[in-house]
């Protein structure tokens, strides 16, 4: 949209699973849309929708409820395996609310990416790099990971064909545009979403927030990264484009979820990992190829990538989950997914 130009709403029903891939414009291949977010309400699933949607893009996008987890996740006697790492640091928690959303966001990051390798999720091994990105130790980049939360919801993504970035905001939040123009917009985004009818200019401006908060993350660069330097454009049918991708090899989406959360996902088409060749430790390891400190040999005839470089040992921690106390919220379920796309209004699902 250009200038003062009235703005057109695009927004539909878009449930778990995959439309048609759109042309990206002079000099780009046709990028697959990115998958709604699939709801997961607890760890017996059901997984297949989002193991299809790594079958088919190579990434998959999951949001449940802390209430929907929380009991699977204090009944669970295999807790403290499943934690792993996180095991201190969540009996040390000065916060209950804090520890319940440790506890459960790890579960259900741990299931997902469990589901999608088809190994038990105790196995795998969660960690955080400086910037807060999580990873999981000894898989480089076979399976990259996402988590974001807010209020009531969890999302996590999972990606094979390279970073994934996840962010979710209550579409509902109360943000001041003139105060936060200068440190999330460009000059020309802040045009833009002036020219838009305040209610409209909220909405709008709020999923242009999560849309970067999801690039950063992608990157891996957490609150260092100025919002206000790199911005997006919109295409003919609304989609979020990167300023400056000329070859499109970022592909961005946000979808109304439960008709009350704006989740957005960026994703970076660095690479492409067939199904079935994810590595974990314990499996065996080709020779030349670089091993975690500690981890054991691979299962034999499972190439591990050449570009596959697993995060060093020892490297600083800093935690991902805010440390403050949280409302432990309810079980409410929430329900399948809208793409929005940029301008226009939420959708007049329940807030």
């Amino acid at each position: 949209m250009s200038g003062s130009a009235a703005p057109h709403e695009h927004e539909h029903e878009h449930e778990c699973g995959h439309g048609h891939g759109r042309e990206c414009g002079h000099g780009r291949v046709p990028v697959p849309p990115l998958p709604a977010p699939c709801h997961v309400p607890g760890p017996d699933g059901p997984w297949e929708q989002v193991q299809e949607d790594v079958e088919r893009g190579g990434r998959a996008v999951v949001h449940t409820t802390w209430g929907q987890w929380l009991a699977p996740a204090l009944l669970d006697p295999d807790l403290r395996a499943l934690l792993g790492r996180d095991w201190p640091r969540y009996r040390q928690h000065p916060a209950p609310a804090g520890r319940l959303i440790l506890a459960v966001s790890r579960m259900v990051l741990k299931h997902t990416a469990a589901a999608v390798l088809q190994v038990p999720a105790a196995r795998l091994d969660l960690a955080t790099l400086p910037g807060g990105r999580p990873v999981l130790r000894g898989l480089g980049t076979d399976l990259q990971v996402s988590l974001a939360h807010t209020d009531e919801l969890i999302v996590v993504g999972v990606s094979r064909t390279g970073p994934l970035g996840v962010d979710a905001e209550p579409a509902g939040r109360r943000v001041s545009f003139e105060a936060l123009r200068e440190h999330v917009c460009t000059a020309e985004e802040a045009g833009r979403l002036e020219a838009l009818p305040e209610q409209e200019r909220t909405q709008a401006f709020l999923r242009l927030w999560t849309l970067k908060e999801a690039y950063v993350k992608a990157l891996g660069h957490g609150m260092r990264r100025r919002f206000s330097a790199f911005g997006f454009t919109w295409d003919a049918a609304g989609t979020a484009r990167l300023a400056g991708d000329s070859t499109g090899q970022w592909a961005f989406a946000t979808h109304l979820v439960d008709g009350r959360y704006l989740v957005s996902q960026a994703h970076h088409r660095s690479q492409t990992h067939p199904p079935g060749e994810a590595h974990l430790p314990g499996e065996a390891h080709p020779p030349g190829q670089a091993q975690l400190p500690g981890s054991e040999a691979r299962l034999p005839g499972r190439a591990h990538p050449p570009n596959a470089v697993p995060p060093q040992s020892g490297a600083p921690r800093t935690p991902s989950l805010a440390e403050t106390p949280h409302r432990v919220p309810s079980g409410q379920p929430p329900h399948g997914g809208r793409v929005l796309d940029f301008p226009g209004r939420r959708g007049s699902g329940p807030r």
